[in-house]
């Protein structure tokens, strides 16, 4: 049996990368699937290969979620999964000293906004039915300090905190709606390419970023999909407010044997 067989699944960002691998595992899994992303075109294309519906959705806008709600009123499950690092336009300070307003700014407002907007429009579309799972992509660099990225990894902090507030909220409420934060680490999507570059020291750069995992290489999309499906699922009912960790073994501590 398909295990998300008929559920409607907003997945925000997911015209690339992790939104993509979820949108399309969902899809497989039998669930009527909205992608949604600033980048229409690229959008329209995902959906189209995938066999689901595209909605156009800049994820600071408020005004964009409340166009949503009014053409997706019911929803069961909401993946807020768009996201930026800081490093899209190329590389730039982003350590505690030198990073700017402006730009730390700008990642919360993607981030944290609209992870924040994104559970506000999803319990508006679940709570007539008083059940649903909200899915929010945070990261392992919301569980520790990053140092040459800030704001990403306090926007990272915050929504694993959020998830945790609406979990509490919905379940004060008498509603079956969960809430869960999801921490990749190292995975391999376009997001990495800004530090990755595509110069002959690019596999060196890859194995260095790799180096403190355990299980020494980088995660892939459909590994944080799998996740997203279990969580959506009715096999997760009584999981909501807590944190899954998809890392390589990275925050379990030291892989390294005595001398």
């Amino acid at each position: 049996m398909q295990r998300l067989n008929n559920k409607t699944c907003v997945v925000t960002g997911a015209a690339r990368g992790i939104g993509r691998a979820i949108a399309a595992r969902f899809h497989d899994e039998g669930a009527m699937v909205i992608v949604t992303d600033i980048d229409e075109a690229k959008g329209a294309e995902t959906a189209a290969e995938i066999g689901c519906r595209f909605e156009p959705l800049d994820v600071r806008e408020e005004s964009d979620w409340r166009r949503l709600a009014g053409v997706i009123p019911v929803a069961d499950v909401m993946v807020n999964n768009a996201g930026v690092t800081g490093f899209e336009a190329g590389m730039a300070p982003h350590d505690p000293e030198h990073a700017s307003l402006a730009d730390w700014r700008e990642v919360h407002r993607v981030n944290l906004d609209g992870t924040f907007l994104g559970c506000r429009y999803a319990i508006g579309a679940m709570k007539t039915a008083g059940a649903g799972s909200i899915i929010n992509i945070s990261s392992r660099s919301g569980l520790v300090g990053i140092p040459g990225a800030a704001a990403y990894a306090s926007s990272k902090a915050a929504i694993r905190n959020h998830s945790k507030t609406v979990a509490l909220y919905c379940a004060q409420q008498g509603w079956k709606i969960r809430c869960n934060s999801v921490h990749p680490a190292a995975i391999l999507t376009s997001i990495w390419e800004p530090m990755l570059g595509n110069r002959p020291d690019r596999d060196a750069k890859m194995r260095a970023f790799v180096a403190d995992t355990p299980l020494k290489r980088f995660g892939m999309p459909d590994e944080v999909a799998a996740i997203a499906v279990m969580l959506a699922s009715d096999e997760a009912t009584y999981v909501t407010g807590t944190e899954v960790s998809i890392d390589g073994g990275l925050l379990a501590g030291s892989a390294a044997s005595p001398g």
